[in-house]
């Protein structure tokens, strides 16, 4: 069976901060005033609350405690602007997607909460780009939980087989789509995950305009 659908996740994926995470999560705290916080706490924060409308329940969670009186709603707004700006897409992504919707159905499916992603996408400008944009915020789960693939299948109307998802997280993208038997591509970087081997393909990010057609054709 042939592929007609095509879904990307966003994050390090399609778009890349200019400014490493820790850095605009330093800022952010430092222009909220709030406490330290770690990247590493932040992310485990943040894996506890995939369905959320904003930031806000993940940095609640980080200042738990009585030792400060920062407001996390202050703390997920400075946050999720500082995350924003900051984004570059990566080398010819809005020309990729306009000539894959030539051929397929074309999908994003990104983990977070409601407001941090759809201000990254409209920030973008890339809404007009996809058949669908899916925000974990939104849905019942995230990834990697089959819930968040099921729905990505049902906003595309493709079967697993006949789709490929690109992302470059192993845990989330990667064994996610692979367990709901959908193709997979890793997108490999400097710096990031390393290959995943339940992944049918790998291309580096900055090749992806390039070499992801050649790729689609293999399936």
């Amino acid at each position: 069976m042939s592929i007609r659908g095509v879904a990307f996740d966003l994050d390090y994926t399609l778009a890349v901060p200019d400014r490493d995470r820790e850095t605009l999560l330093a800022e952010a705290v430092d222009q909220a005033d709030a406490p330290p916080i770690s990247r590493s706490e932040y992310i485990q924060a943040h894996r506890n609350h995939l369905t959320t409308e904003s930031r806000a329940p993940i940095f609640a969670e980080l200042l738990d405690d009585d030792t400060t009186d920062t407001d996390p709603d202050q703390l997920a707004t400075a946050y999720r602007e500082a995350v924003t700006t900051a984004l570059v897409p990566i080398p010819d992504a809005e020309q990729l997607l306009r000539e894959l919707r030539a051929d397929y159905r074309v999908g994003l499916l990104t983990n977070g909460p409601v407001r941090a992603q759809r201000s990254k996408i409209e920030y973008l400008g890339w809404e007009p780009l996809f058949d669908t944009t899916l925000v974990t915020g939104e849905l019942a789960a995230g990834k990697p939980d089959a819930a968040a693939f099921d729905a990505l299948l049902t906003a595309l109307g493709t079967a697993p087989e006949e789709t490929v998802f690109i992302g470059d997280t192993p845990d989330e993208d990667i064994s996610g789509a692979d367990a709901a038997g959908i193709h997979t591509i890793q997108v490999v970087f400097d710096g990031g995950p390393g290959k995943d081997p339940r992944a049918d393909a790998y291309i580096e990010r900055d090749r992806l305009a390039t070499d992801l057609a050649g790729r689609l054709a293999a399936f």
